[in-house]
């Protein structure tokens, strides 16, 4: 149409009605991708759905199927509910059944009988622990339990639980039975049979990197490697540290004198903590060697010490 002249009514509405189908067009566009998008995000059932009643669009707009959500698998493990059924179990008495130990155990367990404890028992139950879990095989675990009184006195107590494989529901199937401890592990050899002298460069970082670590005398960022983070311990619990032994892995660590540049060693010190009484504490070290002096790389508590050759 040239510049200027206004289009006649008969050309306007074919326009009008084009931009109206046009729009009309773009909202079904909008609310197929809407009807797609709620599908996906109510799960792969309603995304089915949407794809099969939906219109011609929304199928061309998603060729791919969304991938399946993946949980990951549930170990179940009934120990803290073995654990919290003998604790209930064994301070619940036959004679007062309406005590709120005793509605604990029958809730955990209705068809196990309470016990009867004599009335002049004078050692009391302090606490239990679960210490062993077994699955005997399907849904059935035994689990063991340490029940420890106030004369020092440790019983221990396995307790028969079915638990389903999500570790969504537990059931005690039957009376504890009162069974011997576990055996006592054999001890392995201590890996650190090199003694180290403690007068040496690598014993006297050792007590000055644990006095900062410990007690706070110092900073302890500057015993450690580069790029090793370590937080001291807060708050203070000891006033002072003492170095007692110091045995490592590597003959390196015996040496008077600081190695090459990144040699590393392996070390386990035996130290002695004071303020409110003494305190036998032990540490297994890692130090590398850097610029005539050791420098701390990771630190591990409650580590195996005895057994080996000296």
């Amino acid at each position: 149409m040239p510049p200027g002249k206004k289009a006649s009514r008969s050309e306007a509405v074919p326009a009008i009605a084009a931009g109206i189908e046009l729009e009309k067009m773009r909202r079904r566009v909008r609310l197929s991708r809407l009807t797609l998008f709620t599908a996906i995000a109510a799960g792969p059932v309603a995304l089915a759905v949407a794809m099969a009643s939906g219109p011609a669009t929304a199928r061309a707009a998603a060729p791919n199927k969304p991938a399946p959500v993946r949980t990951a698998a549930v170990t179940a493990d009934p120990a803290g509910y073995a654990q919290v059924f003998i604790d209930a179990w064994l301070r619940s008495s036959a004679d007062e059944a309406g005590s709120a130990q005793a509605r604990l155990a029958q809730s955990l367990a209705p068809d196990v009988a309470l016990p009867e404890p004599a009335a002049d028992a004078q050692s009391k139950l302090r606490s239990v622990t679960a210490v062993r879990s077994v699955q005997r095989g399907g849904d059935a675990w035994a689990v063991t339990v340490a029940a420890q009184y106030t004369d020092g006195t440790v019983r221990y107590f396995a307790v028969p639980v079915a638990a389903d494989a999500r570790g969504a529901s537990f059931a005690v199937t039957g009376a504890p039975g009162a069974v011997a401890g576990p055996a006592r592990a054999a001890v392995p050899a201590s890996p650190y049979t090199v003694h180290v002298p403690s007068d040496g460069a690598l014993s006297s970082t050792v007590g000055e990197f644990l006095g900062a670590y410990l007690t706070g005398t110092g900073e302890v960022d500057r015993y450690l490697a580069p790029g090793v983070k370590l937080t001291p311990v807060s708050p203070v619990p000891y006033s002072a540290v003492v170095v007692r032994e110091v045995s490592a892995v590597e003959e390196a660590a015996a040496a008077g004198q600081v190695p090459a540049d990144g040699t590393e060693v392996r070390v386990l010190v035996q130290a002695e903590a004071r303020g409110v009484g003494r305190w036998p504490l032990a540490y297994e070290l890692a130090l590398t060697a850097r610029s005539g002096r050791w420098d701390v790389a990771a630190l591990e508590a409650g580590t195996v010490q005895g057994g080996g050759a000296r």
